[in-house]
């Protein structure tokens, strides 16, 4: 048997406020999302004037990452991103009733090398939208200290 962490409220609410106060530095509205290892939400919050969409469109780049274990943009990354035109892949972003993301903004949460949650971040553009949820993922190794947080720059698969 094997010991594994589980995401909980309190974190997911230290790294909400983590991208919420980056988004506010650069000066865009967002709502972010983090869900369990399972896809489903723990916190989610939208800024005042941040998009009507934005709820669902984060929760889905969670869902996401966290069920697939990956950041939602390497889906779509050339020259062999597998949901592009011809690879086998293409199309996955219709599974799940539509939940699948397949575009940037949706990061797993990686806690000593094991999936624990995933973050989606909607809003601003890729840039900012990654600025935020790396503001999240680094709250979260200083909250955790003493246990390794996969950034999302780091995530390469």
């Amino acid at each position: 048997m094997r010991q594994t962490f589980k995401l909980e409220l309190a974190e997911a609410r230290h790294m909400i406020a983590a991208a919420i106060r980056k988004s506010a530095e650069i000066g865009v509205a967002e709502t972010v999302c983090v869900t369990d290892d399972g896809g489903y939400p723990l916190a989610l919050e939208r800024m005042d004037g941040a998009r009507i969409t934005g709820p669902q469109i984060a929760w889905n780049k969670a869902f996401t990452a966290a069920g697939h274990k990956r950041s939602t943009h390497l889906f779509n990354q050339p020259p062999n991103g597998p949901a592009l035109p011809g690879n086998e892949a293409f199309g996955i972003q219709w599974s799940f009733d539509g939940k699948f993301a397949v575009f940037v903004g949706g990061f797993p949460i990686v806690v000593d090398d094991e999936v624990v949650g995933g973050i989606g971040l909607s809003g601003g553009n890729g840039e900012q939208d990654t600025q935020c949820g790396v503001a999240a993922l680094q709250a979260l190794q200083e909250l955790l200290h003493g246990h390794r947080v996969l950034v999302a720059a780091d995530i390469k698969k």
